[in-house]
This record gives structure tokens, C-alpha cells and sequence, in this order.
């Protein structure tokens, strides 16, 4: 793939072009280029990030990511050179040990670039050794153009692995959606988002179970409520938070007309008993009989369980099981989710400079995407991408589009910070 401008990654002025597009409101220019270009320009650029190739890093970049990398080797020999010492404390070498652990898996791909940097040398000085000899220089130009691309795959899994982590990506979830404005045509669109997650979930392999399902008149969903279990489950699905709006005929409107609603939708890290520690003093639980359209097991014992949180007015009710205990303890995993979400909300606002690296705000009040079923088109507004493909969308196909883009571009503010930092 040719690369499409300078600087950080190869296609970030595209990124930029795409949203100066966005932004400009003549239906001809957004005609023009964002059709052609965005599937063109922006899509290939995610199957070029997800492949081996790698982005363009720059020179400046790369200078701080030397520092670091000495510095990671400095403490690391630092280490092992103490843990090799007799009058080491147990306590002592046991923590100097876990640290060593942390930072095994970037040493052994320093390791691997320092192998390879050298390797580069002795390929350079060869052919400044050989200048007169053909052979010689084609060969070797050709395995120094490798071992360059190399090098350079290196050095961008090394400086993936420098860049902030949020602890919670790799943890399960907890999805919840719910009608907003629309009416009953919301809460078709509620039930259509929350099935859209679901094949999605089952695309990736994820365990998909359902906490629980409040229908409407029309069998929609005014909320609804999944656990989602898997690899990475959190860090895949945290930028789906936000509102969802939809553009369509409703099933309900006989003049043809169409209407826009909307649906809120958000992702919480689950959290472990760890995390949230619930104290009995600080919980009422209240039992009742399920039925009627917010359940979807009418019975005549009392199943349904209401779990009220005290200090933060928290209320979780879950009816969807006929067993009282696993209500209860589907109640208690979605309070520690909220809980565990709550102080993780506190800790980024009172750090400012994390919550700039974050991909809009993530409140539920903020509009992040658009599906136009007339038009056929599905459009996330804060990467600007349009795709024209919505009954894969909504068959939980391709969105990966949205999810990579997102990901990606968090990638590349974070890289921008990592250097503005320094």
C-alpha cells in the first residue's frame, strides 16, 4: 500500500480529510468525497493496520522511544543484578522479582530488536565493504530491506507496549440498552441493537447471556441488560457507549413517513469481588413476583429480585429467571459493574489528560452514531466513517469497521500524546 502522507502513521491526513468532510454540510461535497473516499481510503487503511504491514513511525518518535527502551533495559539488569545478591530480603526479591515479570515480554522483543539492529550494521558495512561486488550488493540490499521492515515491526509492537493501558480492556462486560425518544419505534430499535450485539458476540466467540429484558407493548425493548464474556470483551466494545439513533419508516406509521429515534447504549466493565466490596448494611433486597411485560417468565413465586445500593441510590431489578438465587446474583454482578464503573469515572475526571485521550466523552448523552435504513447507511460521527451496508450491520457483520477505526484512533492520540509528553 502506498503511503498516504507523513508523520505519525501513513494515513492520518486521510483521517483528517475524512473529518473536515464530515464537517462540511454541501450535500455535493459529501457526495463526492465520502463516498468514494471513505471506503476506499479509510477501509483499506484498516485492513493495512490489521495486517503485518506496519505504520510509518517518525524520527522524533523514535528518539523517545529510545529513552525508554534504554531505561527499560537499565532497570531490568538493575534486577536481576539485585535479585543475585545473598543479603536480599524474601520480601525484597519477591518484589523485585514480580517487577522483572512485568517487564519480561518487552524485554525479550528489545532483545529481538537489538538482535535485529545489529544484523542491520553488519549488512550496512558489507555493502560499504563490497561496493564493486554485484552479487554481493544485490543480496545484500535485499536482506537489508527485510530485516528493515523487520526492525520496523518491532519497534511498533514496542511502542504499542509503552502506550497507556486501560486495566479494564481485557475484562467481560456488562451491556445495557434502553429506548429513549421514538416511542414504541424506539423500543423496536432497542430490541434490534441488543440482537445486533448478540450475533456480534457470537461472531467473536463470546458467551452472550441475557440479565434481563423489559418488553413493550409491541414485544420491543424498553431496556435490556447482557452479560458478555470473552477475550478482550471491555476494550472491544467501550466505545459502543452513547446514544444510537436511528433513521426509518416505523412499523406503527401508515403515511410512510419516517421517523428519527434514538436508543441509549452502555458498556461497564465487570468487576471482580476485589473491586467492589458490598456491605450487607448498605443493601436492600427486596423479593416479588415476576410477570406482566416486564418479564419473560410469568410465574406465581416471588423470583423477581430488587437490589437497592444506599450510599449511591442504585437500583437493579432482574426478573428474568424463574430461580430467586440467580436473580439475586445477576442483581449483584450488574450493581458491582455500575459501582466499579463509578469510581473508575471519578479516577479518570481527576485526570484530566487521560480523560483528552479518550474518544468523545463516552456519556450516554452523546449522539455517536446514525443508522439510515432508507439510505442504506450506517454512520459513526466521531471518525466520520459512512458505511453502505446496514442490514450486515445490523446482522452484527462488519462492525468491525466502527470498532477497529474507534480503537485505532485512540491508538493514534495516545501516540500523539506519548510524544507531546516528553
Amino acid at each position: 500500500m502506498k503511503r498516504l502522507s507523513r508523520g505519525l502513521f501513513p494515513c492520518m491526513n486521510s483521517l483528517r480529510q475524512i473529518q473536515v468532510a464530515k464537517s462540511n454540510p454541501h450535500p455535493r461535497n459529501q457526495r463526492s468525497f465520502l463516498l468514494p473516499a471513505i471506503p476506499n481510503i479509510f477501509l483499506s487503511f484498516c485492513r493495512y493496520y490489521s495486517t503485518e504491514l506496519q505504520p510509518q513511525l517518525s524520527t522524533d518518535l523514535l528518539k523517545i522511544m529510545e529513552q525508554r527502551l534504554a531505561a527499560i533495559e537499565h532497570r531490568s539488569a538493575f534486577l536481576e543484578n539485585f535479585m543475585n545478591q545473598p543479603e536480599a530480603s524474601p520480601t525484597e526479591y519477591s518484589k523485585a522479582n514480580k517487577e522483572l515479570h512485568k517487564l519480561r515480554d518487552s524485554m525479550d522483543l528489545i532483545n529481538e530488536l537489538r538482535t535485529k539492529q545489529k544484523e542491520i550494521d553488519g549488512l550496512r558495512s558489507l555493502m560499504a565493504e563490497c561496493p564493486n561486488d554485484e552479487d554481493m550488493l544485490e543480496m545484500a540490499t535485499e536482506d537489508l530491506g527485510k530485516a528493515l521492515e523487520e526492525e520496523k515491526r518491532l519497534q511498533t509492537l514496542l511502542l504499542k507496549s509503552l502506550l497507556p493501558r486501560d486495566d479494564a480492556d481485557e475484562r467481560d462486560c456488562i451491556l445495557e440498552v434502553r429506548a429513549g425518544t421514538g416511542g414504541e419505534e424506539a423500543s423496536l430499535f432497542a430490541m434490534d441493537v441488543f440482537k445486533m450485539y448478540e450475533r456480534y458476540s457470537q461472531k467473536k466467540g463470546w458467551k452472550f447471556e441475557v440479565v434481563d429484558i423489559a418488553e413493550s407493548d409491541l414485544k420491543g425493548y424498553k431496556e435490556a441488560s447482557a452479560a458478555i464474556s470473552g477475550a478482550g470483551v471491555y476494550g472491544k466494545l467501550k466505545f459502543e457507549s452513547g446514544i444510537h439513533r436511528v433513521q426509518r419508516v416505523p412499523v406503527t406509521e401508515k403515511s410512510g413517513r419516517i421517523h428519527t429515534s434514538a436508543v441509549s447504549v452502555a458498556v461497564l466493565p465487570q468487576a471482580d469481588e476485589v473491586d467492589v466490596r458490598l456491605r450487607n448494611e448498605d443493601l436492600r433486597i427486596d423479593t416479588y413476583r415476576s410477570g406482566g411485560s416486564g418479564g419473560q417468565h410469568a410465574n406465581t413465586t416471588n423470583s423477581a429480585v430488587r437490589v437497592t445500593h444506599f450510599p449511591t441510590g442504585i437500583t437493579i431489578t432482574i426478573q428474568d429467571e424463574r430461580s430467586q438465587h440467580m436473580n439475586k446474583a445477576k442483581a449483584l454482578k450488574v450493581l458491582c459493574a455500575k459501582l466499579y464503573e463509578m469510581e473508575r469515572s471519578r479516577i479518570q475526571t481527576s485526570r484530566s489528560k487521560l480523560r483528552s485521550e479518550q474518544i468523545g466523552s463516552g456519556d450516554r448523552s452523546e449522539r455517536i452514531r446514525t443508522y439510515n435504513f432508507p439510505q442504506g447507511r450506517v454512520t459513526d460521527h466521531r471518525v466520520g466513517i459512512t458505511y453502505h451496508a446496514i442490514d450486515d450491520v445490523m446482522q452484527g457483520e462488519n462492525l468491525d469497521v466502527f470498532v477497529d477505526a474507534l480503537l485505532l484512533q485512540q491508538e493514534m492520540e495516545a501516540i500523539a500524546t506519548f510524544s507531546s509528553d516528553q
